[in-house]
């Protein structure tokens, strides 16, 4: 079970970022596509099957933020990630600002990432 959820955890990710980068790019842009039910509606559904998963990983593996460091670092860093997407998709007032949070919130999933594969709070480096 546990590689199961690991590996959903891993796909739901996945479908994040891509469908995170595909809203940043229609929020840039100014895109009708924003508007539409699924859109609206289908990172809410990703996000809570993640969190989900990432929860059960976390007890399976007798983990904790506060407790351990690369899952502290991972939970703040998460925090960050979704402050600097909402800015990126709904609450920029321009383009560019827009367009600079969303660089920063993928830049932040990147060492949300580093810190899951490397089990530190070093992230990639």
């Amino acid at each position: 079970m546990y590689l199961l959820i690991k590996h959903s955890h891993v796909t739901l990710a996945a479908l994040s970022i891509t469908f995170f980068v595909i809203r940043a790019f229609w929020s840039v842009r100014q895109s009708p596509y924003l508007a539409l039910r699924w859109v609206r509606i289908g990172p809410h559904i990703i996000d809570s099957l993640l969190l989900a998963c990432a929860i059960y990983l976390m007890v399976s593996i007798n983990q904790y933020p506060f407790t351990t460091p690369w899952l502290t670092a991972k939970f703040l860093a998460l925090v960050l990630y979704i402050g600097l997407g909402t800015v990126a998709i709904k609450r920029g007032r321009t383009a560019t600002i827009r367009f600079a949070f969303a660089l920063g919130a993928i830049a932040v999933f990147g060492y949300i990432v580093g810190a899951a594969v490397n089990h530190s709070y070093w992230s990639w480096w």
